[in-house]
């Protein structure tokens, strides 16, 4: 994918607007940056709503990875549960 400038991005950012609108979640998203390295991205809000959940899915698991990194320990989840002053029937359906 090409990298605009930023400079170019913004400069495009009422025709890219009006692309999303008119595109929807398909519109190509638009990366810009200087020296045209990526640096950010615009893509329709659609399509960044679907994706939010993956995104914190992703945040999640690299925060768990930097906590055992650190040397944090895991718990049984019995055990979490009940210093947290739950009871496992509070998790049932």
């Amino acid at each position: 994918m090409e990298v605009l400038p930023t400079s170019e991005a913004r400069a495009e950012l009422s025709s890219t607007i009006m692309r999303f609108r008119e595109e929807g979640i398909a519109a190509a998203p638009v990366l810009f940056g200087s020296h045209r390295k990526p640096e950010g991205v615009m893509l329709p809000y659609s399509l960044f709503e679907r994706l939010i959940p993956e995104i914190e899915e992703i945040l999640l698991a690299e925060r768990v990875r930097e906590r055992l990194a650190e040397g944090a320990k895991s718990l049984p989840i019995e055990k979490l549960i009940k210093e947290l002053g739950f009871k496992n029937s509070d998790f049932e359906k």
